[in-house]
């Protein structure tokens, strides 16, 4: 999605000097000269990539065109641009959520690099799924993620069973959640069920479901997952730690759309989309015993491969935005900033724990930040495994990116020379 950069300066000349400048950039930039237009501006569509506005405007002043931006798009980059320069002023600024604040007279190069460094997640933001109805979660343009949100797309409309393959905290649940969003049961139940978290024992009532008295314990009928789910999608996460006794069972009722609950002796009839969820290797398991081969087709109709996080790195700083600001929203806190060498630290960090683990962090940080603008040292990183991801040029020259003008930042977080940064 292409989207103009606003500015809003009130100097005509001077507004169409850093209208001139931005286009030889390559920024689409729409220009206005009172704060009250810009208010208006930036409180409909379509979306802004960024506003840089003047502090001091006829109609509004510029901290008045950041409140609205804020309430408007609280992701949307904001820079205060000032003749007035002070402590006071810019202290003020970034405490509602300034991206940047730059005195005149301007120095083009460092509002240039600001405005960079803020385009690239910007950009994916507005690009991603995030704004595509059945997809409020999933962000990221990186060619990966890209294959398996198509492959999402072309599949959801059908009633086939689905796959999902990727290590833990890549983001299974919301792919088969979307799935069901964009699929014809979207009016249906919605139910997931981890196949690990119960005991082996219990994973057949838990599917199945049980009569009154069919073991110790059973004192009244128990609907199944498979039950609850009629007319609707069942996630069957970590599928392949089902018991293989269990299996056989779970492939008739695939096949036949039909149950039998623990001690019951009547079949009942289920109307339910099947998607699994794994981070094992399945085909190693049948090739061992422990899976059903049968079963593996089945389940496997259609396979989506989730890329982890540290092989879509370009996804790191625009899923970070996204996922701070929606902890924020949940704990009713303000919306704290990250740092352009923040960003660019995030993106070289390794991520083990993949998506779960960068949203419990952006959950940390929202509430801890308390609406300021976060810096590297602040997030809690590990600067010797952010040194580790330097080794790929790749990803050096993202990170060196994201950081803009504070490349040194970066280098101070990192323990390295600028030089190794920029060579």
């Amino acid at each position: 999605m292409s989207a103009p950069v606003l500015v809003v300066e009130d100097r005509r000349s001077l507004a169409a000097m850093l209208a001139e400048t931005l286009q030889r950039e390559g920024f689409e930039v729409v220009v206005l000269h009172r704060g009250d237009e810009a208010v208006a501006r930036v409180s409909r569509e379509p979306p802004l990539l960024a506003v840089l506005t003047d502090l001091r405007l006829p109609g509004a002043d510029g901290l008045e065109v950041l409140g609205a931006a804020r309430r408007a798009d609280p992701l949307l980059p904001v820079f205060l641009i000032t003749a007035y320069a002070s402590i006071e002023t810019a202290v003020a600024a970034v405490k509602r959520g300034a991206h940047d604040y730059f005195p005149k007279p301007l120095d083009m190069e460092r509002v240039l690099a600001a405005l960079r460094a803020a385009a690239g997640p910007r950009r994916t933001l507005l690009a991603s799924p995030l704004a595509t109805d059945g997809l409020p979660d999933l962000v990221g343009s990186a060619p990966a993620f890209t294959v398996a949100i198509q492959a999402l797309r072309r599949v959801a409309p059908t009633d086939v069973s689905v796959l999902l393959i990727g290590p833990s905290g890549s983001g299974k649940e919301l792919f088969a959640r979307a799935l069901h969003r964009l699929s014809p049961r979207r009016e249906g139940p919605f139910v997931p069920f981890n196949c690990a978290a119960v005991p082996d024992t219990l994973v057949e009532a838990e599917l199945f479901g049980y009569e009154r008295g069919a073991f110790t314990g059973a004192t009244a009928r128990h609907r199944g997952r498979f039950e609850q789910a009629q007319g609707g999608t069942l996630l069957l996460d970590e599928v392949g730690e089902i018991p293989l006794a269990t299996q056989t069972k779970l492939l008739r009722a695939i096949e036949e759309h039909r149950i039998t609950r623990l001690g019951g002796e009547g079949e009942v009839a289920v109307d339910v989309r099947v998607v699994a969820a794994t981070n094992r290797d399945l085909d190693a398991a049948v090739r061992e015993g422990s899976f059903r081969r049968d079963l593996y087709y089945r389940l496997a109709v259609f396979p989506i491969a989730l890329p982890p996080l540290a092989e879509r790195r370009e996804d790191i700083a625009p899923l970070s935005l996204h996922l701070l600001g929606r902890a924020a929203a949940r704990h009713g806190v303000p919306l704290a900033g990250l740092r352009p060498a923040a960003l660019a630290a995030l993106t070289l960090a390794p991520w083990p724990g993949n998506v779960r683990e960068l949203a419990n962090l952006m959950e940390r940080a929202a509430i801890l930040a308390g609406g300021s603008h976060l810096g590297a040292e602040e997030l809690g990183l590990d600067a010797q495994a952010c040194r580790a991801a330097l080794q790929d040029a790749r990803t050096r020259a993202l990170a060196v990116s994201l950081a803009g003008e504070e490349v040194g930042a970066l280098a101070r977080f990192l323990g390295v020379s600028e030089a190794a940064l920029v060579p």
